[in-house]
């Protein structure tokens, strides 16, 4: 099996030995993603504002290779605060996908001075 990376200065440069984006299998993996502007590196306050920065970080990532939030296919999520955040968090991604959803996985989370973060699996088109 082949891999190819993808990368984009829209989105968070890697802070490791990572890609943001790997095609492989006909599908395209991400990183996870926090909620770091990919400019500025501000992170914004709520679980809200986070969920909306990183949602157009993986979003970044998908336009590389032509797709969009459309084509995910999974998502797994981790929360800070996994009781406290889920609504919030929820009503922004709801926002961001229309049914029929991606399968998800939300779970909680040691995540290290951020609130949110994000990696999905899309399906390349054919």
């Amino acid at each position: 099996m082949s891999k190819k990376a993808v990368r984009t200065d829209g989105a968070p440069a890697p802070a490791g030995a990572y890609s943001q984006g790997i095609v492989a299998g006909g599908f395209l993996f991400t990183a996870g993603f926090g909620p770091q502007d990919p400019e500025t590196g501000e992170v914004a306050p709520t679980v809200g504002e986070q969920t909306r920065q990183v949602l157009a970080n993986v979003s970044a990532v998908l336009a590389e290779h032509g797709l969009t939030l459309d084509d995910v296919v999974k998502a797994t999520v981790h929360l800070e605060n996994l009781k406290s955040d889920f609504p919030e968090y929820n009503a922004v991604y709801e926002q961001h996908f229309t049914a029929p959803y991606p399968v998800r996985t939300t779970v909680g989370s040691d995540l290290a001075d951020i609130l949110v973060e994000i990696d999905v699996v899309a399906k390349l088109r054919d």
